[in-house]
This record gives structure tokens, C-alpha cells and sequence, in this order.
């Protein structure tokens, strides 16, 4: 099977999709599922679950590279220094903390989830419901003060709740990011605190989710599924750097209500697309 500019154009628009909706609360794997509705991939179903999953580690890797002092515990050329970093590792045991229910939560009904609510109503159903609660919590936020304003101040009691939101992200069109920040906004993180703790808790959780999905699809990959892998990570990369760029600058000035309302308004838009 030859590989055509068609679907070139495709794998790097999905790409674009990945790397703007990974770290934006609007959820990443919703848009894949409703763009692919309307642009899909000349590929077989098993190969397309597999790529929707693995082609975020593009994303992941532009965190790791972006916030590679903050993440790599060890120190290297300065002996004045401790050759490893405690609080760095100490801000990673939290981060494996956090991961448990998540993945334990994954392991049990991924299969049922994909098989059964990877539609485009439950997608947009999502959309609409977080939409609301961000704009609810980010209004009743605004007679409140964070407890916890630094990342270095997360504890693992305050990561293993965050956790607990994450399992909502199960439900596609929930986001994994947008739950971590709903649950971190809730108990009283602030803004910059939770999305920094949402670029450390979606490494693991991606290499993971990625490492299954390889082993469930298997390592006989085409030259041209290959290739669509590759172009969709890269894409999806550089995307993310600037996205990345952007968001942490837009939330030290800005909150999340104007995310909660895209979401709102691209769910009522998927039903009515859907019900025509």
C-alpha cells in the first residue's frame, strides 16, 4: 500500500489536532474521533485506535523537552551541587501516586469504553457537561484563593485526588487535561500549578496508554503505517511546543471559562451535525 498527498494532508492535519487539543482542556481524543468522523484515515480500525493513542506521545515529547530542567532528577557537570534532585524526585513519586487509579481504572474497562462509547453523542455529551463546570468553577473560584499556588507544593494527598479526577477522562470528549484541572481547581490549586502537574502526570500516563496499544495492535507495522506514525508525532511535536507557549502564558492573566464555552458551543454543533 503506497502512501498518497490525500492522505499525507490528513495524518498532518490530525497531527495539527493533536498537538493543539493535548494540553488545551477541550479533550484531544474527542476531536481525533470527530475529526476522523469527517476525515477519515484510508487505514484499517485496529491501526486507527492504536495511532489516535500513540501519536500523542509527539505532544509528550514536546513537554519532556520544553520542561527538562524541572523533570530530570539528576545533576550533571556542577560538583557543587547534589548529583540528584530530591525534590524532583519527590515531585515524581507524587506523579506515580497520582497515576494508580487511572490506570488501574484503564486496565479494567478500556475495552468496553472504546467498544461502546466512541461515539460522536457521548463525545459531545462530555464537551457540553465540563464546559459548564468550567465556567461553574472558575466563577466560584473567583471569590476563592488558591491553597496550593506551586507545583513543589502539591502533596501526595492533594496528586492522589487530582488522580481521582483523572479517571473521568475515560469517557472520551472529558479530557484528560481538563479533568486534572477541574479536580486540581477544586481542592484549591491554582491555575499555573495545576497545568505544570497535568505536563508531569500525562508523561507516564501517555508512555503507558501508548505501550498497550502497541502491544494489543502488535510490531508488524507497514513502511506506510510507519511512516503515518512518524509524520503525526512530528507534527504533533512542534504543534505542541507553540500550544504549550501559549497556554502558560494565556492562564497567568486569563482563566479557563473561554475553554468551558468552545466546548460547550463545538457539543451543540456535534449534535446537531449528528442529527441531521
Amino acid at each position: 500500500m503506497s502512501l498518497d498527498f490525500t492522505e499525507v494532508l490528513k495524518v498532518v492535519f490530525l497531527g495539527i489536532v493533536e498537538g493543539i487539543t493535548e494540553w488545551l482542556p477541550i479533550s484531544s481524543t474527542g476531536h481525533m474521533l470527530l475529526v476522523d468522523e469527517f476525515i477519515t484515515l484510508d487505514m484499517s480500525s485496529a491501526f486507527k485506535e492504536m495511532f489516535f493513542i500513540v501519536i500523542q506521545l509527539g505532544a509528550i515529547l514536546a513537554v519532556v523537552v520544553m520542561f527538562w530542567e524541572r523533570m530530570f532528577p539528576f545533576q550533571y557537570g556542577d560538583k557543587s551541587q547534589p548529583m540528584i534532585k530530591k525534590d524532583i524526585f519527590s515531585l515524581w513519586f507524587k506523579v506515580v501516586f497520582a497515576c494508580i487509579p487511572g490506570a488501574g481504572t484503564t486496565i479494567l474497562f478500556d475495552d468496553y469504553i472504546e467498544a461502546h462509547l466512541h461515539t460522536p453523542i457521548v463525545i459531545a455529551a462530555a464537551l457540553i457537561f465540563y464546559g459548564i463546570a468550567f465556567i461553574v468553577i472558575e466563577i466560584w473560584n473567583e471569590k476563592r484563593f488558591p491553597a496550593i499556588s506551586k507545583l513543589e507544593a502539591i502533596t501526595y494527598r492533594t496528586a492522589f485526588l487530582i488522580g481521582l479526577f483523572q479517571v473521568l477522562s475515560i469517557i472520551p470528549g472529558t479530557s484528560r487535561s481538563g479533568a486534572t484541572i477541574i479536580g486540581a481547581l477544586l481542592i484549591g490549586v491554582s491555575r499555573v500549578a495545576a497545568a505544570e502537574f497535568t505536563f508531569f502526570l500525562a508523561v507516564p500516563v501517555m508512555f503507558g496508554l501508548s505501550a498497550i496499544k502497541i502491544l494489543k495492535f502488535g510490531f508488524s507495522f507497514t513502511s506506510v503505517e510507519l511512516l503515518i506514525l512518524v509524520i503525526g508525532m512530528v507534527v504533533a511535536f512542534v504543534v505542541s511546543v507553540l500550544v504549550i507557549k501559549f497556554l502558560m502564558g494565556y492562564i497567568k492573566k486569563h482563566d479557563f471559562k473561554a475553554f468551558g464555552y468552545y466546548r460547550i458551543v463545538l457539543g451543540i454543533l456535534v449534535i446537531l451535525i449528528t442529527s441531521m
